[in-house]
């Protein structure tokens, strides 16, 4: 008798297992459109007190001084009148018109980064600098779309020292360890990595590569 209750109750808790899942995934969506949405209007704020800002020691300061990993947050930290990198990691944004991807470029990859946008991968260039700017991305969230580039498509990365167009040129299926993606260049190019395939259940066994280069101005 008690074991034909418990195997009464098993569908039962499967079906409840399965709404918390959902609650949480759907909570974990909703946190990163709410985030990406005030990242980006605190951006566009930040876009125009660079643009309206009248010329100064402090200003030029953060124009001629050389760029680092660091310096897209601490420049957005700065000109919003607060303190740290840690507490401002948003630097950038992506646009991909064609496959229709927007988001905010954090800095890291860690996985709390991750879920709220895209993340720099740290050590890689940045778009003002020549090298390899490498960036992260989930493939159920923000980097879906990937799953549709094509050759030539172009990609613009927007940061508060200006905005850089890049064209595909293309992609390619890899191995987790294989790093040589991530390897600097004396060129302008820009590398997107997520995970594959985009359809599969639980931890990717591959990793997706787009690999374009900066269209000169």
């Amino acid at each position: 008798m008690p074991t034909r209750s418990f195997s009464r109750w098993i569908p039962h808790s499967f079906f409840i297992v399965g709404i918390f899942a959902l609650g949480y995934v759907a909570v974990t969506l909703l946190g990163a459109k709410l985030y990406q949405a005030h990242e980006a209007r605190r951006f566009e704020q930040a876009l125009k007190a660079r643009q309206n800002a009248t010329p100064s020691s402090d200003s030029e300061s953060l124009k001629s001084s050389p760029t680092s990993v660091g310096a897209g947050p601490q420049d957005l930290a700065a000109i919003e009148g607060r303190a740290t990198v840690r507490t401002r990691p948003v630097w950038g944004r992506i646009e991909i018109a064609s496959i229709g991807v927007s988001s905010m470029i954090l800095e890291g990859v860690d996985q709390a980064t991750l879920r709220r946008g895209v993340g720099h991968i740290p050590g890689t260039a940045l778009p003002s600098q020549p090298g390899n700017v490498a960036l992260a991305g989930h493939r159920v969230t923000f980097f879906r779309a990937l799953r549709n580039i094509h050759k030539d498509d172009e990609i613009t990365l927007e940061t508060l020292d200006g905005s850089y167009r890049y064209r595909v040129d293309f992609t390619q299926v890899v191995a987790p360890e294989y790093t040589a993606a991530l390897d600097s260049s004396d060129g302008k190019i820009l590398t997107l990595v997520t995970c594959y395939p985009f359809s599969f259940v639980g931890p990717a066994p591959q990793r997706y590569i787009v690999r374009a280069h900066r269209i000169p101005e």
